[in-house]
């Protein structure tokens, strides 16, 4: 703590190892810790706090751990005042200094104006920015200008266990005086200009199966008379998305939001150096030669990736083998207004359809394994127009108005769960490297991103 604020310190939570990811014992004691700190940070700023217990898991080996606690916390309830509730998480991904770290990363480090350790930008610096702001209101003894509820959970990294279904269980009573929903677990597009995130993708994830039978075959004594599981399987993955990134589905871009003149001035505006991408990204070229394009390709478009094969020969070698069975594994990110039930029936129509030309006496079964909705927000609410007021206040500037090519499936739950304004304000820079070697958040975004959050309720309680 320090001294003077009696104030909890970054230092001192990235020091926890609340790694949520590896299924460890010991592990599970430190994000118990984790979140019984962050607990008595928010009853020392006098809020109400419910550590919601959600019992253990049980792990495919039989082994059971604890699941951490979701943090529900309340500070004020002044009907004439608008309810703000702040998302984060306090888990982090693994890290170990001989991954390729310069320094412990569970020691916060400073060198060059950059703080360096796991989760000081994903997500405990953020959740610390917004504990920062709410204690600044107390140490100047003066009125919160909103209500404020926190949710905060320990198990994002490992797929956020339990939190649609206590969202859910909540709706009526800890959300039903909810007005505004903001989330901090993204980055800016830059390194110096702010952002505000209106949008991200979902995704559905397939695996299609070839099968002749459970057993590999021999190339000397059956190659010629097969139908060989393996070319099936790469025509029907080949068929799937052209060498410019098109996606060959039938019927695929029906659904997607046409682009409006509104919107292609707001790609205008985001700044990005193509080149700095270009180079830093270490790739020799993008199939886009603008700004524009690469931006609505990363964001407002789908996309189909394709990540692997099962069953396939992946060794060092030369084995003359014909896999008798193989599964392929490929993903499309979805985006406003697609829908993951329309997606997976064209998907599986169009896999049988390219199957059955084939004329092969294989088997082919085809099942979507993940299916998250895109998320989209209504720019021109009021914690929007807020937030970009605040920004101009703290950073003297309009912020990039931004999207998030990934998925972050929690906006999309509070959004249709809740049914309140979903906003992501980010606070770190585009290089913080969350889940990389030597994640960091420069101390300039921290300070700043405090401040940010202390004149965003101010200007939240004016617009309301």
């Amino acid at each position: 703590m320090d001294p003077k604020l009696g104030r909890v310190t970054l230092k001192e939570w990235v020091a926890v190892e609340s790694d949520s990811v590896q299924p460890l014992p010991r592990l599970r004691q430190e994000l118990l810790r984790m979140m019984a700190l962050a607990a008595a940070e928010l009853r020392r700023l006098g809020a109400s706090v419910d550590s919601v217990d959600l019992g253990d898991q049980q792990l495919p080996n039989g082994q059971t751990l604890p699941i951490p606690p979701i943090i529900l916390a309340e500070l004020g309830n002044d009907p004439k005042k608008p309810t703000v509730c702040f998302y984060g998480h306090l888990d982090v991904q693994p890290a170990r200094k001989e991954d390729g770290w310069l320094t412990d990363p569970y020691t916060l480090t400073e060198v060059d104006g950059k703080l360096y350790g796991r989760g000081a930008t994903d997500n405990k610096g953020p959740v610390l920015a917004w504990i920062n702001a709410v204690s600044t209101f107390r140490s100047l003894e003066e009125d919160l200008p909103v209500n404020i509820k926190f949710v905060i959970e320990g198990m994002e990294e490992a797929g956020s266990v339990g939190l649609e279904e206590l969202v859910r269980k909540e709706k009526d009573q800890f959300f039903s005086s909810v007005d505004y929903i903001v989330i901090s677990d993204n980055l800016w597009l830059s390194q110096r200009k702010p952002a505000l995130t209106y949008g991200t993708r979902g995704n559905s994830y397939f695996r299609v199966e070839v099968k002749c039978r459970d057993q590999d075959f021999h190339s000397g004594t059956f190659g010629g008379v097969l139908n060989e599981p393996m070319a099936d399987l790469v025509a029907l993955l080949g068929s799937l998305v052209d060498s410019s990134g098109h996606i060959l589905i039938p019927g695929i871009y029906d659904q997607v939001a046409p682009l409006t003149e509104e919107e292609r001035k707001m790609y205008k505006a985001i700044h990005l150096d193509l080149e700095e991408y270009r180079r830093s990204s270490r790739v020799k070229r993008f199939l886009f030669d603008t700004k524009e394009e690469i931006l609505m390709h990363l964001w407002r478009y789908p996309s189909l990736s394709i990540h692997g094969i099962e069953g396939a020969f992946d060794e060092p070698g030369a084995k003359t083998v014909i896999p008798g069975q193989v599964t392929g594994k490929f993903s499309i990110r979805l985006v406003p207004h697609m829908d993951t039930s329309v997606v997976e029936k064209q998907v599986k129509q169009h896999l049988e359809n390219i199957f059955s030309k084939r004329n092969s006496s294989n088997q082919m079964a085809v099942s979507m394994t993940l299916g998250l909705q895109p998320w989209i927000a209504n720019i021109k609410d009021n914690q929007y127009l807020a937030a970009k007021r605040a920004i101009r206040t703290v950073f003297g500037t309009e912020p990039d108005m931004i999207r998030d090519g990934s998925t972050i499936p929690i906006a999309r739950i509070f959004q249709d769960t809740v049914q309140k304004s979903v906003m992501m304000l980010p606070l770190g820079a585009v290089d913080d490297g969350e889940h990389a070697q030597n994640e960091k958040i420069n101390r300039w975004n921290y300070i700043e991103g405090s401040k940010l959050f202390a004149a965003f309720f101010l200007e939240l309680a004016k617009l309301h």
